[in-house]
């Protein structure tokens, strides 16, 4: 394999991100100070919620959001098998039920008629609600308590009707938006509709902190036992190595946090940046046979570029693109593997191929291309000068 010719992603920090860690150091305070309610603030501003908390990862965040909804063995969580294992781990922490639904072909975010069906099914019981269940590990029954979106590559879920569906069937919403930071759908900023929502801060997203989670909410309970659970357990009022609940390491360090809330004062210069990089791709791509670009729905009114996902036409082979772009220094990888296709699934639940013919159709088409805000007009041109060449 040749040497990378252009990263496959890369961080966009500057010399105000390195002096406010570095002042960070200069104090005795590396832990639980200044620089988390600094960056919780900035969430709070962003999305108009009343709470923000920092946490250790996005994954840490929606496990958080999973107890804080009340998940337990056997109970169960709507969701879907496109998306990174995390939203279906965080469930499964907890011995609960992840029951899937497909996915809408165009963006790969749930598929609301199908989340709708499912809740239906469910909670209605019996033959129906069996048909949700997989072929093993589970008792086929049991009443829905959520309903876990994802906001895929950048693109928040339709969130209107997915809200409908909770109200009816009494459900709690949790929005993934690690990968959406800065959308916004039909107006509202990603993360801001449901009780809950989680955003990731991992190098390759839109702002950083190394790793690093922001849950956002506005129910005082939740989020007061969800504060004692990043900090193992202790909650308020607690004394020194007393702890109310069983809790997790989940803290985000002041290091980290610094570099969020300085990177959270140049969020719109880093969502540009990346939009222009899509935009280039956008005009190169829509010249060569064989590739669709990324569409943007018409509820999304403004997209948040994580990463940049072509689809191949049926009869291209995905794998074989990636390897010759690898062999000339161009990364690229698949996005994303079906959840339900893992082989911890298929052993835990017996899934097969079939079970989510759209899922797995993006999962097998789909390729992520180099993308950061920090790309060049030159680096994109090169990425796709080698692509048109490998489907000639």
């Amino acid at each position: 394999m040749a040497s990378p010719i252009v990263p496959m992603s890369s961080p966009d920090i500057t010399d105000l991100e390195r002096e406010a860690i570095a002042a960070v150091l200069r104090t005795s305070h590396l832990s639980m100070g200044s620089e988390i309610t600094g960056f919780e603030q900035a969430f709070k501003e962003h999305t108009r919620r009343r709470y923000a908390i920092g946490v250790s990862s996005g994954t840490a965040g929606l496990h958080l959001c999973i107890r804080a909804v009340g998940i337990t063995e056997g109970k169960v969580v709507i969701t879907t098998p496109f998306s990174f294992v995390s939203s279906t781990n965080v469930i499964l922490y907890e011995r609960g039920m992840p029951v899937f639904v497909d996915v809408d072909p165009i963006t790969g975010n749930m598929d609301v008629q199908a989340a709708r069906q499912a809740a239906h099914d469910l909670c209605k019981g019996g033959r129906a609600a069996q048909g949700w269940f997989p072929s093993k590990g589970c008792e086929k029954k049991a009443h829905p308590k959520a309903i876990l979106t994802v906001d895929v590559f950048g693109q928040p879920a339709d969130l209107y009707p997915i809200l409908e569906v909770a109200q009816e069937y009494d459900l709690q919403v949790i929005e993934d938006s690690c990968e959406a930071l800065g959308a916004s759908y039909k107006g509202n900023p990603a993360g801001t509709l449901g009780d809950y929502a989680v955003f990731a801060f991992y190098p390759n997203k839109q702002i950083t902190t190394g790793e690093g989670g922001v849950i956002v909410t506005d129910d005082d309970r939740a989020a007061e036992l969800m504060c004692a659970l990043r900090n193992q357990g202790r909650a308020t009022g607690d004394t020194w190595l007393q702890h109310t609940y069983l809790g997790y390491n989940y803290r985000l360090d002041e290091m980290s946090a610094a570099l969020g809330r300085v990177q959270m004062t140049r969020l719109e210069t880093l969502l540009t940046k990346r939009q222009q990089v899509a935009d280039w791709y956008n005009d190169r791509l829509a010249k060569i046979t064989g590739v669709e670009c990324p569409q943007v729905s018409p509820n999304t009114t403004r997209m948040s570029w994580f990463v940049y996902v072509v689809r191949f036409d049926a009869g291209i082979d995905r794998d074989r693109v990636a390897l010759s772009l690898e062999k000339q220094g161009i990364p690229a990888r698949p996005y994303f593997m079906p959840i339900h296709l893992q082989p911890y699934m298929v052993e835990k639940f017996g899934y097969r191929q079939g079970d989510y013919p759209i899922t797995e159709d993006l999962g097998k088409r789909s390729l992520a291309l180099p993308f950061s805000g920090v790309m060049s007009k030159e680096q994109v041109d090169i990425v796709c000068d080698a692509l048109d060449k490998v489907l000639l």
